[in-house]
């Protein structure tokens, strides 16, 4: 009880950090933000990632209600992953990094021309 309170309880900068600390928490949400994706088509759009990593962070971001699981009865097995409620008003976050991580890469390539 204690650990939760600790992870929910306190401040809202280290609750948001804890629950999109994992390698590919980002990118997996920013991936189910445009639409709901099943397994292999996540797989196909992150060629890097590893199948127990991509497997291990679904279930991480499940358990926090960030994303959806939707198990079909059929064979063979459809599962089929989106955002919750809450998981989608992650979306704002999203674009702000993603603005702000264009700025960033611009501001690197700058630099970058500038010492040559």
């Amino acid at each position: 009880m204690e650990e939760e309170y600790n992870l929910f309880g306190k401040c809202p900068f280290v609750t948001a950090q804890k629950i999109i600390a994992g390698k590919w928490a980002i990118v997996i949400l920013h991936k189910l933000s445009t639409k709901t994706l099943r397994f292999g088509e996540l797989q196909r759009l992150l060629p890097e990632l590893k199948q127990a990593t991509l497997t291990k962070q679904l279930r991480s971001l499940e358990e926090y209600g960030l994303v959806n699981r939707k198990v079909f009865p059929q064979v063979p097995p459809k599962v089929e992953y989106s955002l919750t409620e809450i998981g989608k008003e992650f979306k704002l976050v999203l674009d702000s990094i993603s603005i702000w991580g264009e700025k960033y890469i611009d501001h690197i390539k700058s630099a970058e021309v500038s010492e040559t």
